[in-house]
Protein backbone atom coordinates (compact mmCIF):
# COMPACT_ATOMS: atom_id res chain seq x y z
CA UNK A 1 0.00 0.00 0.00
CA UNK A 2 2.83 2.11 0.74
CA UNK A 3 4.68 1.88 -2.49
CA UNK A 4 1.75 2.48 -4.30
CA UNK A 5 1.07 5.91 -2.38
CA UNK A 6 4.56 6.27 -3.21
CA UNK A 7 4.14 5.99 -6.60
CA UNK A 8 1.07 8.50 -7.06
CA UNK A 9 3.31 10.88 -5.53
CA UNK A 10 6.27 10.38 -7.46
CA UNK A 11 3.75 10.68 -10.65
CA UNK A 12 2.06 13.51 -9.52
CA UNK A 13 5.13 15.94 -8.55
CA UNK A 14 6.78 14.76 -11.72
CA UNK A 15 3.88 15.89 -14.14
CA UNK A 16 3.42 19.17 -12.31
CA UNK A 17 6.77 20.14 -11.96
CA UNK A 18 7.08 20.49 -16.06
CA UNK A 19 5.99 23.77 -16.88
CA UNK A 20 2.12 23.70 -18.20
CA UNK A 21 1.47 25.91 -21.35
CA UNK A 22 -1.43 28.21 -20.77
CA UNK A 23 -4.06 28.50 -23.25
CA UNK A 24 -6.53 31.22 -23.11
CA UNK A 25 -9.74 31.12 -24.07
CA UNK A 26 -9.95 32.29 -28.10
CA UNK A 27 -11.78 35.53 -28.53
CA UNK A 28 -13.56 35.31 -32.05
CA UNK A 29 -14.94 38.48 -33.79
CA UNK A 30 -18.48 38.21 -34.30
CA UNK A 31 -18.46 38.16 -38.04
CA UNK A 32 -15.40 35.86 -38.43
CA UNK A 33 -17.29 32.69 -37.65
CA UNK A 34 -17.33 29.71 -35.93
CA UNK A 35 -13.23 28.98 -35.82
CA UNK A 36 -14.03 25.20 -35.00
CA UNK A 37 -10.16 24.40 -34.58
CA UNK A 38 -9.91 26.46 -31.99
CA UNK A 39 -12.46 25.95 -30.23
CA UNK A 40 -11.13 21.94 -30.26
CA UNK A 41 -7.50 22.93 -29.38
CA UNK A 42 -9.62 24.61 -26.53
CA UNK A 43 -10.65 21.46 -25.32
CA UNK A 44 -8.05 18.99 -25.68
CA UNK A 45 -5.20 21.39 -24.68
CA UNK A 46 -4.27 22.47 -21.32
CA UNK A 47 -5.20 25.85 -19.63
CA UNK A 48 -5.03 28.01 -16.67
CA UNK A 49 -8.26 27.78 -16.45
CA UNK A 50 -10.67 24.79 -16.11
CA UNK A 51 -14.25 25.82 -18.49
CA UNK A 52 -16.67 23.36 -17.55
CA UNK A 53 -19.85 24.52 -19.28
CA UNK A 54 -21.75 27.44 -21.01
CA UNK A 55 -25.10 28.80 -21.45
CA UNK A 56 -25.94 31.51 -23.43
CA UNK A 57 -23.51 34.59 -21.41
CA UNK A 58 -23.20 32.33 -18.69
CA UNK A 59 -20.07 30.23 -18.43
CA UNK A 60 -19.07 28.34 -15.47
CA UNK A 61 -15.30 28.48 -15.12
CA UNK A 62 -12.94 27.87 -12.80
CA UNK A 63 -9.80 30.14 -11.71
CA UNK A 64 -6.73 28.33 -10.89
CA UNK A 65 -3.65 30.02 -9.47
CA UNK A 66 -0.62 30.93 -11.54
CA UNK A 67 2.35 30.51 -9.98
CA UNK A 68 5.05 31.83 -11.60
CA UNK A 69 8.92 33.12 -10.82
CA UNK A 70 10.86 36.15 -12.36
CA UNK A 71 14.00 36.68 -12.64
CA UNK A 72 13.45 39.92 -11.93
CA UNK A 73 10.91 40.53 -8.96
CA UNK A 74 10.80 36.95 -8.03
CA UNK A 75 8.47 34.83 -6.83
CA UNK A 76 4.25 35.67 -8.08
CA UNK A 77 0.95 34.05 -7.38
CA UNK A 78 -2.49 34.82 -8.07
CA UNK A 79 -5.49 33.70 -9.59
CA UNK A 80 -5.82 33.12 -13.26
CA UNK A 81 -8.87 35.25 -14.04
CA UNK A 82 -6.39 38.21 -13.63
CA UNK A 83 -5.00 37.49 -16.74
CA UNK A 84 -8.28 35.78 -18.68
CA UNK A 85 -10.82 38.68 -18.11
CA UNK A 86 -9.81 39.32 -21.63
CA UNK A 87 -7.82 38.98 -24.66
CA UNK A 88 -4.18 40.41 -23.90
CA UNK A 89 -5.08 41.73 -20.15
CA UNK A 90 -2.13 42.29 -17.85
CA UNK A 91 -1.60 42.04 -14.26
CA UNK A 92 1.72 42.69 -12.43
CA UNK A 93 3.48 42.86 -15.59
CA UNK A 94 2.32 39.20 -16.46
CA UNK A 95 -0.06 38.62 -19.72
CA UNK A 96 -1.35 35.20 -21.54
CA UNK A 97 -1.20 36.62 -25.66
CA UNK A 98 -3.71 35.29 -28.11
CA UNK A 99 -1.50 35.51 -30.57
CA UNK A 100 2.13 34.91 -32.32
CA UNK A 101 5.09 33.42 -30.89
CA UNK A 102 4.31 33.29 -27.16
CA UNK A 103 0.36 32.82 -28.10
CA UNK A 104 -1.34 30.45 -25.06
CA UNK A 105 1.96 31.18 -22.70
CA UNK A 106 2.54 33.40 -19.75
CA UNK A 107 5.12 36.60 -20.51
CA UNK A 108 6.04 39.10 -18.45
CA UNK A 109 6.50 42.55 -19.98
CA UNK A 110 9.22 44.82 -18.06
CA UNK A 111 9.26 48.46 -18.03
CA UNK A 112 11.31 48.76 -20.98
CA UNK A 113 9.14 46.60 -23.12
CA UNK A 114 11.43 43.78 -23.10
CA UNK A 115 9.58 40.62 -23.03
CA UNK A 116 10.61 37.59 -21.31
CA UNK A 117 9.11 34.02 -19.84
CA UNK A 118 9.34 33.43 -16.18
CA UNK A 119 9.25 29.94 -14.79
CA UNK A 120 6.07 28.59 -14.81
CA UNK A 121 5.04 26.38 -11.98
CA UNK A 122 1.03 27.21 -12.33
CA UNK A 123 -1.82 24.65 -11.02
CA UNK A 124 -2.90 24.30 -14.31
CA UNK A 125 -6.22 22.33 -15.87
CA UNK A 126 -4.43 19.02 -16.28
CA UNK A 127 -2.25 19.54 -13.09
CA UNK A 128 -5.43 19.99 -11.03
CA UNK A 129 -7.43 16.50 -12.58
CA UNK A 130 -3.94 14.67 -11.57
CA UNK A 131 -4.71 15.52 -8.09
CA UNK A 132 -8.31 14.76 -8.11
CA UNK A 133 -7.80 11.25 -9.96
CA UNK A 134 -4.48 10.65 -7.39
CA UNK A 135 -6.98 11.76 -4.33
CA UNK A 136 -10.03 8.93 -5.93
CA UNK A 137 -6.82 6.15 -6.74
CA UNK A 138 -5.99 7.05 -2.48
CA UNK A 139 -10.00 6.92 -1.37
CA UNK A 140 -9.97 3.37 -3.32
CA UNK A 141 -6.86 1.75 -2.34
CA UNK A 142 -6.97 2.73 1.31
CA UNK A 143 -10.86 1.79 1.67
CA UNK A 144 -10.34 -1.77 0.17
CA UNK A 145 -7.28 -1.80 2.05
CA UNK A 146 -9.71 -0.99 5.16
CA UNK A 147 -11.90 -3.36 4.56
CA UNK A 148 -9.44 -6.36 3.47
CA UNK A 149 -7.95 -5.85 7.40
CA UNK A 150 -11.29 -5.76 8.73
CA UNK A 151 -12.63 -8.96 6.99
CA UNK A 152 -9.36 -10.88 5.20
CA UNK A 153 -11.85 -13.60 4.56
CA UNK A 154 -15.48 -12.33 3.82
CA UNK A 155 -16.21 -11.21 0.34
CA UNK A 156 -15.74 -8.13 -1.60
CA UNK A 157 -18.36 -4.92 -1.13
CA UNK A 158 -18.78 -1.69 -2.74
CA UNK A 159 -15.10 -0.19 -3.70
CA UNK A 160 -12.92 -2.86 -2.28
CA UNK A 161 -15.10 -5.19 -4.98
CA UNK A 162 -14.56 -2.95 -7.73
CA UNK A 163 -11.04 -2.41 -7.25
CA UNK A 164 -9.99 -6.11 -6.70
CA UNK A 165 -11.51 -7.01 -10.21
CA UNK A 166 -8.81 -4.68 -11.41
CA UNK A 167 -6.19 -5.93 -9.09
CA UNK A 168 -6.57 -9.40 -9.97
CA UNK A 169 -6.83 -8.53 -13.76
CA UNK A 170 -3.47 -7.22 -13.64
CA UNK A 171 -1.93 -9.81 -10.96
CA UNK A 172 -2.82 -12.29 -12.99
CA UNK A 173 -3.04 -11.29 -17.07
CA UNK A 174 -0.17 -9.20 -16.95
CA UNK A 175 2.59 -9.25 -13.84
CA UNK A 176 2.60 -12.81 -13.62
CA UNK A 177 3.05 -13.43 -17.30
CA UNK A 178 5.68 -10.88 -17.92
CA UNK A 179 7.55 -10.61 -14.70
CA UNK A 180 7.49 -14.38 -13.44
CA UNK A 181 5.47 -15.48 -10.06
CA UNK A 182 8.60 -14.82 -8.16
CA UNK A 183 9.23 -11.50 -9.05
CA UNK A 184 5.56 -10.27 -10.19
CA UNK A 185 4.77 -8.63 -6.64
CA UNK A 186 8.01 -6.64 -6.37
CA UNK A 187 6.92 -4.82 -9.25
CA UNK A 188 3.15 -4.93 -9.10
CA UNK A 189 2.27 -1.95 -6.86
CA UNK A 190 4.05 0.27 -8.88
CA UNK A 191 2.10 -1.50 -11.98
CA UNK A 192 -1.50 -1.27 -10.86
CA UNK A 193 -0.39 2.53 -9.88
CA UNK A 194 0.13 2.96 -13.76
CA UNK A 195 -2.75 1.37 -14.71
CA UNK A 196 -5.50 2.93 -12.06
CA UNK A 197 -3.67 6.30 -13.55
CA UNK A 198 -3.97 6.20 -16.84
CA UNK A 199 -7.75 4.02 -16.74
CA UNK A 200 -8.94 6.53 -14.23
CA UNK A 201 -8.03 10.05 -16.75
CA UNK A 202 -9.23 8.06 -19.39
CA UNK A 203 -12.97 8.00 -17.58
CA UNK A 204 -13.12 11.48 -16.21
CA UNK A 205 -11.28 12.65 -19.91
CA UNK A 206 -14.81 11.34 -21.16
CA UNK A 207 -16.95 13.25 -19.16
CA UNK A 208 -18.32 16.78 -20.22
CA UNK A 209 -15.97 19.63 -19.64
CA UNK A 210 -13.23 17.14 -17.93
CA UNK A 211 -9.41 17.48 -18.65
CA UNK A 212 -7.39 15.22 -21.19
CA UNK A 213 -4.66 14.12 -18.60
CA UNK A 214 -3.44 11.71 -20.85
CA UNK A 215 -3.87 12.97 -24.37
CA UNK A 216 -1.32 15.69 -22.76
CA UNK A 217 2.30 14.32 -23.63
CA UNK A 218 4.34 15.89 -21.06
CA UNK A 219 2.04 13.52 -18.97
CA UNK A 220 2.41 10.57 -21.28
CA UNK A 221 6.20 11.47 -21.21
CA UNK A 222 6.10 11.35 -17.57
CA UNK A 223 5.00 7.95 -17.09
CA UNK A 224 7.10 6.54 -19.87
CA UNK A 225 10.28 7.48 -18.45
CA UNK A 226 9.18 6.30 -15.13
CA UNK A 227 8.96 3.23 -17.32
CA UNK A 228 12.54 3.81 -18.55
CA UNK A 229 14.01 4.44 -15.26
CA UNK A 230 12.60 1.13 -13.96
CA UNK A 231 13.32 -1.21 -16.85
CA UNK A 232 17.00 0.70 -16.36
CA UNK A 233 17.51 -0.09 -13.10
CA UNK A 234 15.97 -3.45 -13.01
CA UNK A 235 18.46 -4.59 -16.10
CA UNK A 236 20.49 -7.45 -15.16
CA UNK A 237 23.56 -8.25 -16.74
CA UNK A 238 22.47 -10.47 -18.96
CA UNK A 239 19.73 -7.78 -20.46
CA UNK A 240 22.90 -5.53 -21.25
CA UNK A 241 25.19 -8.07 -22.71
CA UNK A 242 22.46 -9.35 -25.19
CA UNK A 243 22.12 -5.32 -26.18
CA UNK A 244 26.15 -5.12 -26.86
CA UNK A 245 26.33 -8.49 -27.96
CA UNK A 246 23.27 -9.75 -29.56
CA UNK A 247 23.01 -13.49 -28.94
CA UNK A 248 22.35 -15.80 -32.07
CA UNK A 249 24.24 -13.48 -34.28
CA UNK A 250 26.86 -14.49 -36.66
CA UNK A 251 30.13 -12.45 -35.98
CA UNK A 252 30.73 -11.16 -39.77
CA UNK A 253 27.12 -9.09 -39.22
CA UNK A 254 28.72 -7.85 -35.98
CA UNK A 255 32.09 -6.34 -37.91
CA UNK A 256 33.29 -3.93 -39.19
CA UNK A 257 30.15 -1.19 -38.34
CA UNK A 258 28.07 -2.99 -34.95
CA UNK A 259 24.99 -2.38 -36.87
CA UNK A 260 23.05 -4.77 -34.15
CA UNK A 261 24.78 -3.43 -31.33
CA UNK A 262 24.00 0.26 -31.74
CA UNK A 263 20.35 -0.57 -33.01
CA UNK A 264 19.72 -2.52 -30.24
CA UNK A 265 20.88 0.20 -27.63
CA UNK A 266 18.61 2.50 -29.35
CA UNK A 267 15.67 0.82 -28.97
CA UNK A 268 16.32 1.18 -24.66
CA UNK A 269 15.27 5.04 -25.58
CA UNK A 270 12.97 3.73 -28.44
CA UNK A 271 10.38 1.78 -25.85
CA UNK A 272 9.88 4.76 -24.09
CA UNK A 273 8.78 7.22 -27.18
CA UNK A 274 6.70 4.77 -28.20
CA UNK A 275 5.14 4.07 -25.04
CA UNK A 276 4.52 8.32 -24.62
CA UNK A 277 2.44 8.59 -28.56
CA UNK A 278 1.03 5.83 -28.21
CA UNK A 279 -0.97 7.03 -25.21
CA UNK A 280 -0.90 10.80 -26.40
CA UNK A 281 -2.21 9.96 -30.09
CA UNK A 282 -4.89 7.53 -29.31
CA UNK A 283 -6.55 9.01 -26.56
CA UNK A 284 -6.09 12.54 -27.98
CA UNK A 285 -7.92 11.34 -31.30
CA UNK A 286 -10.48 10.17 -29.95
CA UNK A 287 -11.14 13.27 -28.11
CA UNK A 288 -10.83 15.24 -31.50
CA UNK A 289 -13.13 12.67 -32.98
CA UNK A 290 -16.25 13.08 -30.59
CA UNK A 291 -15.79 17.19 -30.58
CA UNK A 292 -15.88 16.91 -34.69
CA UNK A 293 -18.86 15.64 -34.63
CA UNK A 294 -20.35 17.84 -32.47
CA UNK A 295 -19.01 21.31 -34.58
CA UNK A 296 -20.76 20.05 -37.59
CA UNK A 297 -23.98 21.51 -36.31
CA UNK A 298 -22.28 24.93 -35.44
CA UNK A 299 -20.55 24.74 -38.95
CA UNK A 300 -24.26 23.62 -41.02
CA UNK A 301 -26.12 26.11 -38.20
CA UNK A 302 -24.14 29.12 -39.08
CA UNK A 303 -25.48 28.64 -42.33
CA UNK A 304 -28.84 27.90 -42.36
CA UNK A 305 -30.08 27.05 -38.87
CA UNK A 306 -32.74 24.19 -40.10
CA UNK A 307 -29.03 22.59 -41.60
CA UNK A 308 -27.67 22.74 -38.11
CA UNK A 309 -31.31 20.44 -36.67
CA UNK A 310 -31.22 18.10 -39.46
CA UNK A 311 -27.58 17.20 -39.12
CA UNK A 312 -28.05 17.63 -34.70
CA UNK A 313 -29.19 13.90 -34.94
CA UNK A 314 -26.45 12.33 -37.27
CA UNK A 315 -24.00 13.96 -35.02
CA UNK A 316 -25.63 13.07 -31.47
CA UNK A 317 -25.31 9.38 -32.95
CA UNK A 318 -22.26 9.54 -33.93
CA UNK A 319 -20.53 11.10 -30.70
CA UNK A 320 -22.42 8.59 -28.21
CA UNK A 321 -21.36 6.25 -30.41
CA UNK A 322 -17.82 7.25 -30.41
CA UNK A 323 -18.23 8.28 -26.91
CA UNK A 324 -19.09 4.05 -25.81
CA UNK A 325 -16.09 3.27 -27.96
CA UNK A 326 -13.44 5.97 -26.18
CA UNK A 327 -14.92 3.78 -23.11
CA UNK A 328 -13.40 0.69 -24.33
CA UNK A 329 -10.14 2.24 -25.82
CA UNK A 330 -10.11 3.84 -22.19
CA UNK A 331 -9.57 0.19 -20.47
CA UNK A 332 -7.62 -1.02 -23.73
CA UNK A 333 -4.95 1.78 -23.61
CA UNK A 334 -4.47 1.49 -19.50
CA UNK A 335 -3.90 -2.50 -20.27
CA UNK A 336 -1.42 -1.87 -23.32
CA UNK A 337 0.98 0.71 -21.44
CA UNK A 338 1.17 -1.69 -18.65
CA UNK A 339 1.36 -4.82 -20.72
CA UNK A 340 3.96 -3.51 -22.57
CA UNK A 341 5.63 -1.78 -19.23
CA UNK A 342 5.69 -5.06 -17.64
CA UNK A 343 7.33 -6.94 -20.99
CA UNK A 344 10.02 -4.16 -20.67
CA UNK A 345 11.12 -4.82 -17.64
CA UNK A 346 10.19 -8.95 -17.73
CA UNK A 347 12.84 -8.80 -21.04
CA UNK A 348 15.15 -6.66 -18.59
CA UNK A 349 15.34 -9.16 -15.38
CA UNK A 350 14.82 -12.21 -17.58
CA UNK A 351 17.34 -14.94 -16.36
CA UNK A 352 19.17 -16.97 -19.48
CA UNK A 353 17.62 -20.61 -19.71
CA UNK A 354 20.01 -23.82 -20.23
CA UNK A 355 18.59 -26.25 -21.01
CA UNK A 356 19.23 -29.88 -19.28
CA UNK A 357 21.39 -32.44 -20.48
CA UNK A 358 20.94 -36.10 -20.48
Amino acid sequence: MQRIVFFILLLTIGTSAIPGKAFANTQQDENSGIQVGDIIMEHILDNHQWHFLSYGNIHLTLALPVIVYSEQTGWHCFLSSRLLKEANTSYQGFSIPTEGTYKGKIIETASDGTISQPIDLSITKNVLAIFVSMLLMIALFVSAARKYVKNPKGAPTGAQNFVEIFILFVQDNIARPSLGEEKAPKYLPWLLTIFFFILINNFLGIIPGGANVTGNITVTLCLAIITFFVTLFSGNKHYWLDIFNTPGVPWYLKIPVPLLPFVEFLGVFIKPFVLTLRLFANMTAGHVIVLGFMMMICIFGENNPWAGIGVSPLSVIFSIFMNVLELLVSFIQAYVFTLLSALYVGFAIAEPKHEKTV
